[in-house]
């Protein structure tokens, strides 16, 4: 059997590394010069620095053991001291998971997050277009429901920041069931947005791309970097797939890239209407990621953790990326949802300026004295067009969910936006590429 994968991230990869141990032939085609899709890190100071996913979480078993296989070493995320919050330029700190409010505020967002991660567990993880009212849940937006639900504005604006930094879009973009069965399958809303025992508890000390990169060895020559495939002509019996100079034939084809980008390949014949409709409005996330380097951790000093969560403005949220060895101090922060598309439009200079001044707002006049400065617009980014996971407006998921895995003759779909656990993240990739492997050699 010879198998055809498109997309060298890490759902491709584990892909194509499954199928090849199962005696399998297997060619990886990727589009971009290199391999990684949302995964990339680059040495920068004296330090690797993620410019995409970096961080996993204990409650990630593929990802976490396959860092353990690829010996790949990974340390706590540090989360000591103070956090500081901003809303609307006024600075205040707080210690532990929620931001210091009133004790009405407070029990308000208490109960927010309740209510959500409630209704999040009712959102079947395999199939949440069969959950309880699903109709009703994807036909109204988050925000909507925020709106009639939470009594308190600085409540509302302190979720929004949550959900902005969850999915790289604002709670107007998203279908309620969508944004439920997506908080669902990470344990809910602290478990996707906290550090310690979350999704951001653990880093890997030469960078998550080390992941993509060893994977990638491993496969050796069966992976073809600047391929992009522009058509895939089908039948029952194989497929092939065109790249700008070369084509390939298989028996089947596994797509594992982000569905906004697997509607730029023209399929003979036409992939039914739901596929087609899930990937036209299945876009992608918007998110710009920077890196200040600096001679000292000096927010450290001060007694702060080096987290900051920003209500308003440029960045949503700021976080300690100091390397393992303390030698290169660093922080970093995101530029996400409508803030993104804002900024993605200035000059670099620009930019850099704008996020300086976050900075210096929540952690004073010393963060301008960086010694380097390096910003990712993942929505440039010919080959994913934005980060960090693809969304579902009102009206797709409920409706063409079933289409997400479902493979279609001799097509097989991966991808981190198909995963029954974990969807968005890289144990959702994983997870993916292990159902897939399943449906082709069981």
């Amino acid at each position: 059997m010879r198998i055809l994968v498109v997309g060298a991230g890490i759902a491709g990869l584990l892909t194509a590394r499954g199928l090849a141990r199962a005696g399998v032939d297997v060619t990886v085609l990727e589009a971009a010069a290199r391999v990684g899709g949302r995964i990339y890190a680059e040495e920068i100071g004296q330090g690797v620095f993620d410019l995409g996913g970096q961080w996993i979480g204990p409650s990630q078993p593929r990802m976490t053991a396959l860092a353990a296989e690829l010996s790949l070493a990974t340390f706590p995320t540090y989360d000591t001291g103070r956090k500081v919050l901003d809303v609307d330029g006024r600075i205040s700190t707080y210690a532990g998971a929620v931001p210091s409010l009133s004790p009405l505020k407070l029990a308000i967002l208490q109960t927010t997050i309740w209510r959500i991660d409630r209704a999040a567990r009712r959102v079947y993880a395999r199939d949440p277009w069969n959950a309880p009212d699903a109709s009703s849940l994807d036909g109204r937006t988050l925000q909507a429901w925020m709106a009639a639900t939470v009594p308190s504005r600085l409540v509302r604006d302190v979720m929004t920041t949550a959900i902005r930094v969850i999915f790289g879009a604002e709670p107007r973009d998203l279908s309620l069931l969508f944004a439920l069965w997506y908080i669902g399958q990470g344990g809910g809303i602290l478990s996707l947005v906290e550090v310690r025992d979350a999704a951001q508890a653990t880093r890997f000390v030469d960078g998550a791309f080390a992941v993509p990169q060893r994977l990638a060895a491993g496969l050796g020559d069966a992976v073809r970097l600047d391929s992009p495939v522009e058509r895939v002509d089908w039948t029952p019996d194989g497929v092939i797939a065109c790249t700008p100079h070369e084509e390939h034939r298989a028996d089947r084809l596994v797509i594992a890239t982000p569905s906004n980008m697997t509607s730029l390949i023209r399929f003979a014949p036409e992939l039914p209407a739901s596929r087609r409709t899930l990937q036209r409005r299945l876009p992608m996330g918007a998110t710009i990621k920077f890196h200040a380097l600096y001679e000292r951790a000096f927010w450290r000093e001060a007694g702060l953790s080096g987290e900051l969560v920003c209500t308003s403005g440029p960045v949503s949220v700021v976080f300690d990326n100091t390397s393992h060895d303390g030698r290169q101090p660093a922080l970093t922060g995101f530029c996400v949802g409508a803030a993104a598309l804002r900024v993605s439009e200035m000059a670099e200079t620009e930019q850099r300026r704008v996020f300086e001044d976050v900075l210096v707002r929540g952690f004073g006049e010393q963060a301008r004295s960086h010694v380097a400065f390096r910003i990712k617009d993942w929505t440039l980014d010919p080959w994913v067009r934005g980060c960090p996971t693809g969304i579902m407006p009102p009206g797709v998921l409920g409706t063409h969910g079933p289409a997400l895995r479902a493979p279609i003759g001799p097509l097989h779909f991966a991808g981190t936006e198909t995963a029954r656990e974990w969807t968005g993240y890289m144990e959702g990739a994983a997870e993916a590429a292990e159902r897939v492997v399943q449906e082709i050699v069981a």
